[in-house]
């Protein structure tokens, strides 16, 4: 086997796509695959992770597609495990399941503030809190965690708890990478800006645009100093990169990728 992840094993935790397409857990997938990696991909919606690893298979490769909830804390620890005794180690972790509820302080209740920060940063603690010390048994691993340009600044509208859920996340993965450090295990986070994704079309237009599809992707590209969205595989290409062994020196660090969006004041 040959590639940038050659014999690595990757337990991909949302690896479907929202809508038809690619989305991020998608193009990374089909990426790690391409690139040498054995991958367990896992999602709430069973038939999303069996389209990508149709997707997989059609360029000569293979993905397990796994159904299950990392928000609730009995089936993520079963899903970890079922991956690990399929695989026989996990090198690689990407937590890349997340969402938003748009709001801001008076509109966002109690509860989803609480449902925001099980579904963007919870999991990700469990996960690494079981994985992390496994990894280091084993003599190391690297964990890649995905979170959004709304944890870095405002986006011109509310998302009170998933900005604070991403900053949160975020901060998290500094931590956690100091934690594990000595023991060779990488902790690093890929920060996308506004990405062209199935999810733009099929629900932000409608949480953000009164389903005005059209009038919302042309505000979006407009933002970024680039003139334009990235697209899923931009976020694919980061997330192999702290991946694999090229990063190896790599931990805590955060890679923006939004087209220069975090560095603009509009």
């Amino acid at each position: 086997m040959t590639g940038r992840l050659a014999n690595k094993k990757v337990l991909l935790l949302g690896a479907g796509s929202v809508g038809e397409g690619i989305g991020n857990g998608r193009a990374m997938a089909i990426l790690f695959a391409r690139e040498g990696a054995e991958v367990v991909g896992v999602d709430l919606d069973l038939a999303a992770a069996e389209e990508t690893a149709r997707l997989v298979a059609a360029e000569g490769n293979s993905m397990i597609a796994v159904s299950g909830d990392v928000t609730d804390a009995a089936d993520l620890a079963r899903i970890i495990d079922d991956a690990q005794a399929r695989l026989g180690r996990i090198d690689i972790l990407v937590n890349n399941v997340g969402g938003s509820i748009a709001g801001g302080p008076e509109e966002i209740t109690p509860e989803q503030w609480d449902a925001q920060f099980r579904f963007n940063v919870d999991y990700v603690h469990q996960s690494t809190r079981i994985l992390a010390p496994r990894m280091a048994a084993q003599g190391g691993g690297s964990i890649v965690n995905i979170s959004s340009i709304a944890g870095v600044r405002h986006l011109g509208h509310d998302l009170a708890a998933y900005a604070a859920s991403k900053a949160a996340l975020q901060q998290y993965s500094k931590v956690a990478s100091v934690r594990y450090a000595p023991q060779n295990v990488r902790i690093n986070t890929v920060i996308p800006g506004l990405m062209f994704t199935p999810l733009v079309t099929v629900r932000l237009a409608k949480q953000q645009a009164g389903g005005d599809a059209e009038g919302l992707i042309a505000r979006r590209h407009a933002k970024p100093p680039m003139g334009r969205m990235g697209d899923a595989w931009d976020v694919a290409f980061a997330a192999l990169y702290l991946a694999s062994d090229e990063a190896k020196y790599v931990t805590g660090a955060e890679i923006m990728v939004d087209g220069g969006l975090s560095n603009t004041v509009r």
